[in-house]
Order: structure tokens, then C-alpha cells, then sequence
């Protein structure tokens, strides 16, 4: 089934919104094996149409017109919801000036997974060329975990982007020293992972290290457990989860830290 046919029932079954239709259209052409995924995903209770983006309204909200680069894989992407993630309602709802730099199944790590340059690092660089953003979200990747990259250690120079902890720290100093703005690291909800797991430590130490933010929901009690409304799988939250539980939490972390 071409790409263009698939879409069609879901975009209207699941009320789909133009943004994600986009989304996937581009990831499909990608990998086209996800068009399974996305139709089992389409039928889940938590992407019913009732948890759309276009049904959202627009608020008055102190994110108004905030700029703010998301940076991460497939949970910033919103595998697992079609497409519609946390960055687009918070678009949505607050009139975030959301850059969604969003590949699946990449890693920190510096290397390459699907297409050359694709890693969190190589990206970084590039949106480095882009205009300063007044936030930037970044995304602990549950790929690293997966995949069985190395953690690494910490140091004071000469990162080692093909670790863990040196593409961490090699993207959060220079950000800093370029842009000067606000850092926010966010974490999955827990997933059994030991390596994931020493990741979320590690971002504790990091940001004690940096002075910067972290949202962690891989240790918040309100993601323990989550029932099948919430979760698409292991890993990957449903629009349900993302409007009803994350939207919330972004929404009061972006504000204290861009007041």
C-alpha cells in the first residue's frame, strides 16, 4: 500500500492534524516498515480522536511565542501517538515556537543509525547555524540504552561524543556557551533498562555539574505502571499520555525556568 493511501483513514478515523501528517509522511518514505506499527498504534485507545491535537484549544499562557529547540528521537517525535508528541501540543495549547528536531530510533552517541548525520550531536551542530532559542529540551535517548552504548565518564574537556556522557556534555557546554539560554534535560518513564537507568544517575550529576534543569520522569510516581491508555509500548507514550500527563509537566517546568 503506497504511503498516501495508508494515511488516509487514519488522518481521518484518528482526526489527524495536518502537522503530523507531514510527520509521518516523511518518515514513512523512511522506513516504510513503520506503516504497521502506526496502524496498530492507530487503533489503541489512547490516539483516539478525542485526544487529537486539533481538538486542543489555544490558552493564554506565559509560553506564549517562546522559542524552544526539542531535540531527541522518537518520543520527542511521538512514535507512539501518530506523529503527535508533547512539543506539538505544547505548540498548540501555549503558542510555543516549537523546532521539533526529532529523529527516530537516533542516538546521542555520535553515530550514524539510518542516514548519515542523523546522530543527536550531528544535529546539534547543524541547528547551531539556526537562530538562538530562548530554551532548549533535550531528550535522554532510550535508543543509547537499547543499543548498548557506552556510558562514559565525565570530564572537563575534550568530550567524548561516542559515549553517553560525552555527547551529553559536549551538547549542553556548548550550548551554553553559544546560546546562554536554559537547558532541560528530560527522561523516559521507567523501562526495564539497567543502562538506562545509570543514564538517568549520570543527568543528575550533569546537572549539578551545568546548573541546569531536569525533568524526570523516570523516577515520578505518576509514571509508574501506566496503563494501556497511556502507553503504545514499553517506551512510546500515546496522545492521551502527552495531553493528559506530560503537557502539564512541560508546561509548569518551561514556565519557572523562562520566567
Amino acid at each position: 500500500m503506497s504511503n498516501e493511501t495508508f494515511l488516509i483513514p487514519i488522518r481521518q478515523n484518528n482526526d489527524l492534524s495536518t502537522i503530523a501528517l507531514n510527520e509521518l509522511r516523511m518518515d514513512l518514505d523512511e522506513h516504510p516498515l513503520h506503516q504497521r506499527y502506526y496502524t496498530d498504534s492507530a487503533y489503541l485507545p489512547g490516539n483516539n480522536r478525542k485526544y487529537s491535537l486539533n481538538s486542543v484549544p489555544t490558552v493564554a499562557s506565559p509560553l506564549q511565542g517562546k522559542n524552544i529547540l526539542f531535540l531527541g528521537s522518537s518520543v520527542t517525535f511521538g512514535f507512539g501517538a501518530l506523529g503527535e508528541s508533547f512539543v506539538d501540543y505544547l505548540w498548540k495549547r501555549d503558542g510555543v515556537v516549537a523546532v521539533k528536531d526529532a529523529e527516530n530510533g537516533t542516538t546521542l552517541v555520535d553515530q550514524d543509525t539510518y542516514n548519515p548525520g542523523d546522530s543527536y550531536v550531528a544535529r546539534f551542530k547543524e541547528e547551531l547555524k539556526e537562530p538562538q532559542p530562548e530554551a532548549l529540551v533535550l531528550q535522554l535517548s532510550t535508543n543509547d540504552a537499547n543499543q548498548g552504548k557506552k556510558l562514559g565518564e565525565m570530564a572537563t574537556k575534550d568530550f567524548d561524543t561516542q559515549t553517553i556522557t560525552g555527547a551529553l556534555e559536549y551538547i549542553i557546554s556548548t550550548a551554553q556557551a553559544k546560546w546562554h539560554c536554559p537547558i532541560l534535560i528530560y527522561t523516559n518513564p521507567y523501562f526495564t533498562n539497567p543502562l538506562y537507568k545509570q543514564m538517568v544517575e549520570r543527568a543528575h550529576e550533569l546537572v549539578q555539574k551545568y546548573q541546569i534543569e531536569l525533568l524526570d520522569l523516570y523516577n515520578h510516581s505518576d509514571f509508574q505502571k501506566q496503563s494501556d491508555l497511556y502507553m503504545a509500548d514499553e517506551i512510546h507514550p500515546t496522545r492521551a499520555d502527552y495531553l493528559k500527563k506530560w503537557l502539564p509537566l512541560f508546561e509548569e517546568k518551561l514556565s519557572q525556568i523562562l520566567q
